[in-house]
């Protein structure tokens, strides 16, 4: 080592360091995710000794059939209503709890508690009581309706109202979690920032918000928008389990048709085709996100 240059002593070390966790990173991610790829132009069926190349056949098929085309739908559908819905809903959550520290510190380390059980339980289960809860004749939302003078709805059943049953579910799941990042976030806010806007004439709660809050909130924000994006185009547990798709593929997804091609009907080339197809979305939002909400972060 005493005959070999800074510069090289320096690669090695750079190679010694970074090299394991690049070995793992190619042999784990890369690699399936090359092969994936080229699986989708193939029709390989799980088990069989051979396949053909066919080329964009895959793609078309998911593009141009009724099927295909439902799944892209609802998943989009899904998105738009999970994303917005569960970022408002934990920001609104943890600015009320972060109030609530000044007169009712019990109060909220019990309400944070509560809020979080949905992200620490099994989705699986949690899905199976809210089929309970779903019930169209025991379920306890439509005892409620009845008491209310509604009348019950199918919940789970209906074409018209199964996705977006599931999308409230997706909501109730990932609020807590959200809360919990941006509660964090709120904490480590300085108290000097808000007497400074104050001075300013930034008395009121909105414009403190505004001013202050909301700015400082920007990187926290946008690790939620990720996060929940991510999220919710992988939603698997409550179709498999509440919907299994139905009813007439209404609530199928891209991530439940990926399973079903591939592991229930064992063609594995038209699921990498999926695969590709889903990971295109959520690469595209993700980048979407950061350039459209990085501009306007504000980091410390």
């Amino acid at each position: 080592m005493k005959h070999l240059s800074i510069a090289h002593r320096e690669a090695l070390t750079n190679l010694w360091l970074a090299g394991p966790a690049t070995l793992v990173m190619t042999l784990f991610i890369f690699l399936p995710v090359a092969i994936v790829a080229i699986l989708s132009f193939t029709d390989y069926q799980f088990g069989a000794k051979s396949f053909a190349w066919v080329g964009l056949d895959n793609y078309s098929k998911l593009f141009g059939s009724t099927l295909g085309q439902r799944a892209i739908t609802n998943t989009l559908i899904y998105v738009a209503i999970v994303i917005p819905l569960s970022v408002g809903f934990g920001l609104v959550v943890a600015l009320g709890l972060h109030r609530m520290m000044d007169w009712a510190p019990w109060l909220s380390h019990t309400l944070r508690t509560l809020y979080f059980l949905p992200v620490a339980a099994t989705l699986v289960a949690m899905s199976v009581a809210w089929q309970m809860v779903l019930h169209p004749t025991l379920g306890v939302v439509n005892q409620t309706l009845a008491v209310l003078g509604g009348a019950p709805q199918d919940w789970l059943s209906d074409r018209g109202l199964v996705l977006y049953t599931l999308a409230a579910v997706g909501i109730w799941q990932t609020v807590g979690y959200n809360m919990v990042l941006f509660f964090a976030g709120l904490v480590a806010i300085p108290p000097e920032l808000y007497d400074a806007a104050e001075v300013d004439g930034a008395s009121g709660g909105w414009s403190r918000f505004w001013t202050v809050t909301w700015p400082m909130l920007g990187p926290t924000t946008l690790f939620v928008l990720v996060v929940t994006a991510t999220s919710a185009f992988r939603v698997f547990e409550t179709v498999a389990t509440l919907t299994r798709g139905g009813p007439a593929f209404a609530s199928d997804t891209l991530v439940y048709a990926l399973y079903r091609e591939g592991f229930v009907y064992f063609k594995a080339g038209y699921a990498s085709a999926i695969t590709m197809v889903f990971f295109a979305f959520l690469l595209a939002l993700t980048i979407m996100q950061f350039r459209i909400v990085e501009r306007r972060v504000h980091y410390r």
